[in-house]
């Protein structure tokens, strides 16, 4: 174990044993106290780097930005890569962002955090319920009223899918505007998205066909992921071969990491971009994105392209790509027959 995954495992119990009962005191207020139209500034904390985890803040951004009519957003976050995930967001209008490297910049990181107390908003979201600095910043900033994020048995009884980490604050904020007396929320929920515009799409059809030179449609996979998450050489080349075998009416791409690797040894036409949006752009064009559990996979689902996604260490009813008939497959239950039926399903769709 490195020192600073050892730091970290401390720091995390630290600020648990800390943030563990703040607002955990659930909801006590009077009907009628908010008008949606009164709700101006908000602010939604999620203080975390990885791309996935800013991907899968889109929704409750779209969830707030529909709700409140006259409302803007503050995000606080860690890291610049909400940057070009909210780049299109013209309601998004302050991005606090925390450092990556905390010990590396650490005046930086505690100025961050005091500035968390220089505006006062109309509303603040903790966007993640296990986050222990999430609970507390959502604590230490001004607010009329906060979300601290905590598990409300009345909507897990009514949202079995309320586990998943996108879905489970939209959920809260619907439960915490009910109990003000304001109409039930029935909508669909909203997914994740970048919000590619014409012009990035269209460039992202071109920069497709630069890569395939023909007119067939795309099946784009990715082979890398951290850690446990990622599958072997083996693992990813018997499944490329199934898809080479079932579809030779199609193109099959990889989309290499940045580490500039591939799990089947660069057997596959490939590309390589470090511009997210233009990543987004080019799954945009294809017709199906094959990978396992990471932030391209919620990068692929956010610029609206079905996804499989397969999941062997983390729970898919946490993090699985959802909408646009996109699907999670849990390896350590399902064959590769499964895996081929779930593809052909989409497919077939396309």
């Amino acid at each position: 174990m490195s020192f600073s995954i050892f730091i970290n495992k401390i720091r995390r119990r630290i600020m648990h044993g800390i943030t563990k009962h703040i607002g955990s005191s659930g909801i006590k207020l009077e009907i009628g106290a908010l008008n949606p139209e009164n709700i101006k500034r908000v602010l939604i904390i999620r203080a975390n780097h990885r791309l996935g985890n800013q991907l899968l803040l889109t929704p409750i951004v779209q969830e707030v930005l529909n709700t409140f009519p006259n409302a803007t957003v503050d995000l606080f976050v860690k890291g610049g890569v909400a940057n070009p995930v909210f780049q299109n967001y013209d309601r998004v209008k302050t991005i606090i962002q925390l450092p990556k490297m905390p010990f590396s910049n650490l005046i930086k990181y505690i100025k961050c955090w005091a500035s968390i107390k220089q505006k006062t908003y109309d509303l603040v979201i903790n966007g993640d319920k296990n986050s222990s600095s999430g609970r507390l910043l959502t604590q230490m900033a001004r607010a009329d009223f906060k979300l601290f994020g905590e598990v409300i048995e009345a909507v897990e009884n009514e949202h079995p899918d309320s586990k998943h980490i996108s879905k489970h604050p939209i959920y809260n904020l619907r439960y915490f505007l009910t109990q003000l007396g304001l109409p039930k929320n029935e909508s669909a929920l909203p997914l994740l998205d970048i919000k590619l515009s014409d012009s990035e799409i269209n460039k992202g059809k071109a920069l497709l066909n630069d890569i395939v030179k023909n007119d067939k449609k795309t099946i784009c996979i990715y082979t890398n992921a951290t850690g446990d998450k990622c599958y072997s050489e083996d693992w990813w080349t018997t499944l490329y071969n199934r898809l080479l075998e079932a579809y030779s009416q199609y193109n099959i791409i990889e989309m290499l990491p940045i580490e500039n690797i591939s799990k089947i040894n660069f057997k596959a036409t490939h590309f390589y971009s470090q511009d997210i949006r233009e990543m987004g752009a080019i799954i945009h064009n294809t017709a199906i994105f094959i990978a396992a559990d990471n932030g391209v996979m919620h990068l692929a689902s956010a610029s609206l392209t079905p996804c499989v996604g397969f999941f062997s260490v983390t729970n898919p009813e946490v993090y699985e790509p959802y909408g646009n008939g996109s699907i999670a497959l849990n390896t350590n239950k399902t064959t590769i027959e499964d895996w081929m039926q779930a593809i052909n399903n989409i497919l077939k769709k396309s």
